[in-house]
């Protein structure tokens, strides 16, 4: 179990501090919603979590199965709706294209997509609209 501490810093802003390792990540609220959008909102968080971790199980699948996908990268966009404000889709687009991936490297990456944990942590009504482009 991890622990973390969270102080309102006024602002609109939070600061969350990892108890085991003292990292911090600073939090304000988005411009669309009365913030100065100068760091990560919290449902910037929420959706950058999601291709983190997703990203973090095909790294260790990768390395278990003896290849790597490092310099890989990703692009997140996350879509809101209103009444009530909240995440209604989360779209990621996955670019392994400088990598030489057989096709069962590409097909266990593309299992993994919803075998993470935050993937099964969202609620359904969060459409995850996740796409891998391998090289041609």
């Amino acid at each position: 179990m991890e622990n973390y501490q969270t102080t309102y810093m006024g602002e609109l802003r939070t600061q969350i501090t990892h108890d085991r390792n003292n990292q911090r990540i600073t939090t304000d609220a988005p411009v669309d919603n009365k913030g100065q959008g100068e760091y990560f909102s919290p449902t910037d968080m929420v959706s950058s979590a999601l291709c983190s971790c997703i990203f973090t199980i095909m790294g260790i699948k990768a390395r278990e199965n003896g290849f790597t996908i490092d310099g890989a990268s990703a692009t997140t966009t996350k879509v809101m709706r209103n009444d009530p404000r909240r995440i209604a889709e989360i779209r990621i687009e996955y670019d392994f294209t400088g990598h030489d991936l057989n096709q069962e490297q590409k097909d266990l990456l593309r299992e993994l997509v919803h075998a993470s944990p935050v993937p099964r942590s969202l609620h359904p009504d969060i459409k995850q609209d996740v796409k891998l482009k391998f090289k041609a």
